[in-house]
C-alpha cells in the first residue's frame, strides 16, 4: 500500500520536516512492502491562492487547473493522506489551506449543485493527522483548542468530503530539548499506519484514533516548529 505525506513548513531543517521523515521510514520498514511519497508543498512551489481558473471550473464540472490535476493524481494513487503539519494560530498553515482549497474541489472531493443533495465521494481516502505545535498539552486543554481544531479540520472539511480520519495526533511541547519522543512517535505512527486501516480504524466507540504525544518538559511557546 502506498502513503502520501504532504508537508506544509518552509524550512527543509525544520522540526515538522524530520517528523515526515520520520513517517515515511516507518512505513517503509513495516511488513508488507509498503512505500511513501513526501509532498513537500513550499519545495515544491505549490500555489495555494485560490484562482480564477479555480472558481471557474467550481460549478461548471471543467477539467481542473493543471496543477491541481498532479495533486488530486496523486492523491488518487495513494491508500492513505497523512498531513504533517505545524499548528498556526490554532490551525493549518496557510500554505496547506490553500492546498486543501484548490485540491479539495467540486466535482472530485464531494459533488455538490443548487437543489441537489450534497454527494461525498472521498469514503476511500483515509486520512491521518499530524499536528506538532510548540505549547504543551495542558494549554491545549485549558483553551479547548484539541475540540475546537476537531470541529474545523476533521467535521469542516474531511467530513465534508466523506474521508474518514483514521488517526489524529498532536506532537505537543516540539520546542523541549527532548524532541526524541516525540520523533520516535512519529515512527511508530508509520509502522502501524497500514496496520491500523487493515484492523478497522478508530476507537471503540467509532471515532479517529485521537492521541497526544508530548516531550518530558513542559514548554511556553504558543508556535511551532
Amino acid at each position: 500500500m502506498h502513503a502520501l505525506i504532504v508537508v506544509a513548513h518552509p524550512d527543509p531543517d525544520s522540526f515538522t520536516h524530520r517528523v515526515a521523515a520520520e513517517l515515511a521510514r516507518g512505513i517503509a520498514e513495516a511488513p508488507g512492502g509498503h512505500t511513501a511519497e513526501i509532498a513537500d508543498l513550499a519545495a515544491e512551489g505549490f500555489d495555494p491562492r485560490y484562482n480564477n481558473a479555480d472558481r471557474a471550473g467550481y460549478g461548471a464540472g471543467s477539467a481542473p487547473p493543471p496543477d491541481v490535476l498532479l495533486e488530486q493524481q496523486r492523491i488518487d494513487r495513494c491508500q492513505a493522506l497523512v498531513l504533517v503539519y505545524p499548528v498556526y494560530w490554532w490551525s493549518f498553515p496557510a500554505l496547506l489551506k490553500g492546498w486543501i482549497d484548490r485540491v479539495f474541489s467540486n466535482g472530485w472531493a464531494y459533488r455538490e449543485s443548487p437543489g441537489q443533495k450534497l454527494v461525498k465521494l472521498l469514503g476511500r481516502l483515509p486520512v491521518h493527522l499530524v499536528a506538532i505545535g510548540g505549547a504543551d498539552a495542558g494549554t491545549y486543554d485549558r483553551h479547548g483548542y484539541l475540540p475546537a481544531m476537531k470541529t474545523q479540520i476533521e467535521h469542516g472539511i474531511f467530513d465534508y468530503c466523506g474521508a474518514p480520519i483514521a488517526g489524529s495526533r498532536f506532537l505537543l511541547d516540539s520546542h523541549a530539548r527532548a524532541r526524541g519522543a516525540l520523533l520516535e512517535a512519529a515512527h511508530d505512527l508509520g509502522r502501524g499506519l497500514f496496520i491500523q486501516q487493515s484492523c478497522g480504524s478508530g476507537s471503540a466507540h467509532g471515532g479517529p484514533e485521537r492521541q497526544v504525544a508530548c516531550s518530558q518538559r513542559a514548554g511556553k511557546s504558543l508556535h511551532a516548529l
